[in-house]
């Protein structure tokens, strides 16, 4: 059987936890940071995030080796 090939774009964009789910960064936090997201929303947007179990599946696929 062939290898099969990591989709790098989602490679460079997910890391795996030890516990084997996928951590991600949060969305929304490229421009406006300071003028109209409150310091508290910027606050939780830094946090890294966690894919949804639902989601898991479909990105493990793209992901066979990590």
């Amino acid at each position: 059987m062939p290898k099969l090939k990591t989709n790098r774009a989602v490679a460079k964009r997910f890391k795996v936890t030890a516990s084997g789910k996928l951590k991600r960064s949060k969305s929304n936090r490229g421009h406006n940071v300071k003028e109209q997201k409150s310091s508290k929303r910027v606050r939780s947007l830094r946090k890294a995030g966690l894919v949804d179990k639902t989601m898991q599946a479909n990105y493990k696929r793209v992901l066979p080796y990590l």
